[in-house]
């Protein structure tokens, strides 16, 4: 029965769900309307359960060709990992170092990692998109960015 690996997957994705939705039924709504914070999760946690089932009954059969695709290269389990302890350390230094300084540093070195070449159109992506980002953020929806070492 759980032979396929899409069964296997249908099932890690259910447990996931259901962690999730766990979560998600555990933020308060902080508004008295019907659309709170917690109405998006809870929306995202049920869609994933039902994904996940119809993954499960989609197909028995995986041919000879599909287990060969699912089978990934050393050099891009290596870039895998790479951009993986990138946004592990995105996350711990977000909000010691702020949102601008910290998404310049992931952008760039995640392209220059995955092999970039073009190195001033990275350096000028890296710097605008954060910048634009915490302005729209901050001055035009008024939501406070970590703003870390710099001083604004």
């Amino acid at each position: 029965m759980l032979k396929p690996v899409h069964r296997k997957a249908s099932l890690f994705l259910i447990a996931l769900a259901v962690f999730y939705l766990i979560l998600a039924y555990r933020l308060e709504s902080f508004t008295a309307g019907p659309i709170g914070a917690d109405t998006m999760p809870k929306i995202l946690g049920w869609l994933l359960i039902l994904l996940s089932v119809i993954l499960f009954f989609f197909k028995d059969q995986e041919t000879e060709e599909e287990k060969q695709s699912r089978r990934i290269a050393k050099n891009d389990l290596i870039k895998m990992a790479g951009v993986l302890l990138l946004t592990f350390c995105y996350i711990f230094l977000l909000e010691r170092v702020g949102f601008i300084v910290t998404s310049f540093l992931f952008i760039w070195l995640c392209s220059w990692f995955l092999g970039y070449q073009k190195h001033v159109k990275n350096i000028v992506t890296a710097v605008l998109f954060p910048v634009v980002l915490y302005s729209l953020f901050t001055f035009m929806l008024g939501i406070a960015l970590p703003s870390g070492i710099l001083p604004f």
